[in-house]
């Protein structure tokens, strides 16, 4: 089938986010933009994914997962 940008990357809840080191998350930053960019040069022809726009503009890539379950306070 067709490759999506889901199929190659690796998106972070704001908990993972934090465990990361700065170096850790330049280099996630970097890999995942050339990532991108390789995935457009082959003819990747979808929208842009938000996590893109967001390490673009520097921004923190953490996403929040709606499928995490909360745990509630007794």
């Amino acid at each position: 089938g067709l490759l999506s940008f889901t199929d190659i990357s690796m998106q972070f809840s704001w908990e993972e986010w934090q465990l990361l080191d700065s170096v850790q998350k330049h280099l996630y930053r970097d890999v995942t933009l050339e990532n991108y960019s390789n995935l457009v040069a082959i003819g990747y022809h979808g929208n842009k994914p938000d996590l893109i726009f967001k390490l673009e503009q520097g921004k923190e890539p953490w996403i929040i997962n709606s499928k995490v379950s909360h745990q509630s306070c007794p």
